[in-house]
């Protein structure tokens, strides 16, 4: 049986893992964190959890043997690694934010802060963020007015990719300016000061790949238990925006019934759900950058349509992500 009070981080130098050091000790007291790598090069590297010093470990059968729970928040290739170690395990929990499990049978999709109840098993993937920032509108939404149809349009940032993507979007800028030929490893194609449909046909991860996961974790989402009818699926379509954090949504609902902006904008607030009203400024998403939750505001009636309103919407993605890998954990202690 694996020790209740230590957490295994793999991939604790990626933008996940740091996102987890970083809230860990808020999130989920009373755990310890062991730091894992997240490919061949970082074991040995000294680190921080919190304001404590930490060493990154080489991952092993013998570092994970007595944690009670690992996260997985490295690349493809540490998870899978990771996986197949925990299979001689007993006890630990796994908790995946990277997808890797997904395709298990045992694996089970969470999202804590939509669901009523904890799920069972020791095989947890965490949903995609623009899936869960996606069904908490619609969900929410779906207990004011039944919603008859709904179109978002879903802006993706590098960060989605990891560092990589971060540092290829700030390479490209640079590059640009310098006129120098730009990186293209991680999206084949411009995106520096540009907005992409699509990736160019070497990029390593399409970007369709991304929309079709996000819609199939939507649908698992919007099917969880709650209160009434749910809300039926959107039409969605995925871009790759030029920013480097944080997800943006435009989002367009026709209702069953006619709603007046107030009743819609109260409505919606709580929980998890921020929203500005009209006397503020639209949420952005470097605006909502280390925030909790999404935040929702440019709520306006679509002039040509009755019954429909728009909506602008913002979250931060790997906030979003670890915050319900973290409440994952809670429901171990």
């Amino acid at each position: 049986m694996g020790n209740d009070h230590t957490l295994a981080l793999v991939g604790s130098e990626s933008l996940l893992g740091r996102e987890i050091r970083d809230m860990a000790d808020a999130f989920a007291p009373g755990f310890a964190l062991r730091l894992f790598a997240g490919d061949d090069k970082e074991p040995g590297v000294l680190t921080r959890v919190g304001d404590e010093p930490a060493m990154i470990g080489a991952l092993d059968p013998a570092g994970l043997d007595d944690a009670r729970a690992i996260l997985l928040a490295g690349s493809p290739e540490s998870s899978r690694k990771a996986l197949e170690l925990a299979k001689s395990l007993s006890g630990a929990t796994i908790i995946d934010m990277t997808y890797a499990a997904e395709e298990l049978p045992d694996a089970r999709l969470r999202a804590p802060v939509i669901e009523s109840a904890p799920a069972e098993g020791d095989l947890h993937v965490i949903a995609h963020p623009a899936a869960i920032a996606v069904a908490l509108l619609l969900r929410r939404l779906q207990t004011l007015d039944p919603i008859v149809r709904s179109v978002i349009q879903v802006f993706a940032p590098a960060s989605e990719h990891g560092a990589e993507g971060v540092e290829e979007l700030q390479q490209q800028a640079v590059s640009l300016f310098s006129f120098k030929s730009l990186p293209k490893a991680m999206f084949d194609t411009q995106l520096a000061f540009n907005l992409l449909a699509r990736y160019g046909d070497e990029a390593p991860l399409p970007l369709e790949d991304s929309e079709l996961r996000i819609e199939r974790h939507l649908a698992t989402l919007l099917a969880f238990p709650g209160d009434g009818e749910r809300a039926p699926m959107p039409s969605l379509h995925l871009a790759q925006a030029p920013v480097f954090h944080g997800y943006s949504f435009s989002v367009w609902v026709e209702f069953a019934d006619d709603l007046e902006l107030d009743e819609l904008e109260s409505g919606l607030a709580g929980g998890a759900i921020e929203v500005r009203g009209r006397e503020f400024e639209p949420p952005s998403n470097v605006g909502q950058a280390g925030q909790s939750g999404i935040a929702v505001g440019a709520v306006a009636p679509d002039r040509n349509q009755a019954h429909a309103y728009w909506f602008w919407m913002v979250a931060d993605n790997l906030r979003l992500a670890a915050e319900n890998a973290l409440a994952v954990v809670r429901e171990l202690a």
